[in-house]
């Protein structure tokens, strides 16, 4: 099919209005991120927490709270790009559904998706990267916005497919929490024993913690990781489009109207209109007397 600018800008300002008209979530990002990653910092003891930073082969030694704060911006990040796309997704559903049964592309419906969910996640990663660096100084901070970005981008697109998927909001929410809160949880060294242990490289933000981690307190580049967090981004873009196709494949464009019924049909099966008594002409007519 033919890629039409017009209708991929159409579909594009649909997607985005939805989203905007999601004030929860504009509170949320507002609100939030900062509280969120304000307490991290200020509420875990600064301890240095020794570590081995598995992106560089790297022997490191960081603030526990400055670790816990990145732990905090991720679980912010993909906490809310996961909730954003999974509400818009599950709320216009219907909405999809009518457009592809009218004929409009389904690619341009799904680009559509993918350019919304790559400017809201590149907005919380530079706000969230914007109020860590309030608290403390990260050395690389284009990376930690990197890598929050990729993390956003991956929940982003799992909200996508659980909002396709699954029959009810509260279901896709709590997906989309618990997977937020283990994932990172579990790579936390400061709140979790096995960070070091090598399941953790299965984890969907393992990539964007690793790059988010050199961000904060290495200068090595490791563009490697952000590739491993694209992948995941990329294995979740597929899980939604799935999802995206399930949900819209009874909906086959039709380019002619039904007819309509005869008249006839429509008084099937109904009596026949009674008829208003008339004189007859030949009854005898009545004497005066």
């Amino acid at each position: 099919m033919r890629f039409r600018p017009t209708r991929f800008a159409v579909a594009t300002r649909f997607t985005l209005l939805e989203h905007s008209r999601n004030r929860f979530a504009m509170i949320l990002v507002i609100v939030f991120v900062p509280v969120w990653t304000t307490l991290a910092y200020l509420a875990m003891p600064d301890t240095p927490a020794r570590m081995r930073l598995r992106a560089t082969g790297e022997a490191l030694a960081p603030h526990g709270n400055e670790l816990t704060a990145i732990s905090g911006a991720l679980n912010a990040v993909t906490l809310i790009t996961g909730f954003m796309m999974f509400a818009a997704t599950f709320s216009g559903s219907g909405f999809d559904r009518r457009l592809a049964m009218a004929g409009y592309p389904r690619a341009h419906l799904v680009l559509a998706k993918v350019t919304a969910l790559a400017l809201v996640s590149a907005a919380v990663a530079v706000y969230a990267t914007a109020i860590a660096c309030l608290t403390w100084s990260p050395r690389q901070p284009l990376l930690l916005a990197a890598a929050l970005f990729c993390a956003g981008l991956t929940y982003g697109a799992l909200g996508v497919g659980f909002g396709a998927l699954l029959r009810r909001e509260v279901e896709g929410m709590f997906a989309i929490v618990m997977t937020s809160i283990i994932d990172l949880a579990l790579q936390n060294p400061v709140m979790s024993s096995g960070a070091d242990n090598p399941v953790v490289e299965y984890l969907p933000s393992y990539g964007a913690m690793q790059a988010s981690t050199a961000a904060g307190f290495s200068t090595s580049p490791v563009p490697g990781h952000l590739a491993i967090q694209l992948t995941w981004f990329t294995g979740a873009a597929l899980l939604a489009l799935l999802g995206f196709r399930r949900s819209t494949r009874n909906c086959l464009p039709s380019t002619t109207l039904a007819p309509p019924p005869r008249p006839e049909s429509s008084k099937a099966g109904l009596p026949a209109p009674r008829q208003a008594a008339t004189p007859s002409a030949t009854a005898p007519e009545t004497k005066a007397h």
